[in-house]
């Protein structure tokens, strides 16, 4: 079988788990067949209890959602401040 590859976007505060991250740019991963975003999330070091908000392709997901090549992710923390 052979690889995904997805992309991964972070963004506000979340940015902290890929500080190596270009602003406004993705970072590509390599999947196995079946994963998920919650799996995708582990894999980049990013916790999953701190994500609120999940984009898949511009379409809101959830964690359970199975990955397929070509994916574009986007997650966002809890929306803070006053």
């Amino acid at each position: 079988m052979s690889c995904l590859e997805v992309e991964l976007r972070v963004y506000a505060t979340l940015r902290k788990y890929l500080p190596a991250q270009p602003l406004g740019e993705g970072t590509l991963y390599q999947a196995e067949p079946g994963t998920s975003v919650a799996g995708l999330l582990e894999q980049a070091g990013v916790p999953l209890d701190q994500v609120k908000i999940i984009m898949v392709n511009n379409r809101h997901a959830g964690p359970e959602r199975v990955l397929a090549h070509g994916d574009r992710v986007a997650v966002f923390p809890p929306v803070a401040g006053g």
